[in-house]
């Protein structure tokens, strides 16, 4: 249920806010409405197998969402856009944890404790759904912040589906112990923006982004390895 409510976080926060929502959601309040309904029928949708009566649970999640993304409209958090961002998902994460905790799925010594009810595939789907559009966005704020010193733009011209794909090829050949094949993941980047590359003003940003995401994909995979 935990690995769950994560995934379903993931899924929902990320995967399924596609660029049109994610404008939608900086131009109208009914936007951000719109992706709290996603958010909660994604967490129905992934508690349902281990707890289908757990109503209260999935609304608290779904409403607490909802309301951390409308309060951004009317407070202004402080601190640059990647502290925000990352004080935003922490919200998240806690709301997550205290509806798991109120529910009994973080103590032990109950019946739907954290050792009970935990399918070991859902730590992979874990590991897989965080390097596509979560590890994405997770580069584009501590890239710009690092290099550029500014807030990200997420229409920079960089292709997020190949940056994507090259960071499951990368986890896939950690867990498949196919090491020497990794290199090869980033030369059909190399060959389709090489553009990207060879300028000056985005070279150092665009490397960032593709080297920092193949090395999460590998120390993904090699945590993933150990369990």
């Amino acid at each position: 249920m935990i690995f769950a409510m994560f995934l379903a976080h993931l899924v929902g926060d990320f995967i399924l806010q596609w660029d049109r929502l994610a404008q939608w959601k900086s131009r109208e309040l009914q936007g951000v409405l719109f992706h709290g309904l996603i958010v909660t029928a994604v967490t129905w949708l992934f508690a349902v197998p281990f707890a289908p009566g757990w109503l209260q649970g999935i609304l608290f999640i779904g409403i607490a969402h909802t309301a951390i993304d409308a309060a951004q409209w009317y407070f202004v958090f402080p601190g640059t856009p990647l502290v925000r961002f990352l004080f935003d998902q922490f919200l998240h994460l806690l709301v997550i944890i205290i509806a798991l905790a109120a529910g009994g799925y973080l103590d032990p010594n109950t019946p739907v404790g954290f050792a009970n009810n935990q399918p070991y595939i859902l730590v992979f789907l874990l590991g897989y759904a965080f390097l596509t559009m979560p590890a994405w966005v997770l580069l584009k704020y501590v890239g710009y912040a690092l290099v550029k010193r500014t807030g990200p733009s997420f229409l920079d011209g960089s292709s997020k589906y190949v940056g994507i794909a090259e960071r499951l090829l990368a986890i896939t050949f950690v867990l498949m112990d196919q090491f020497f094949l990794i290199p090869l993941v980033a030369v059909p980047r190399l060959f389709m923006e090489w553009q990207q590359i060879s300028n000056r003003d985005r070279r150092t940003l665009y490397l960032f982004e593709l080297l920092a995401g193949i090395s999460l994909a590998i120390l993904i995979g090699l945590i993933l390895r150990r369990l």
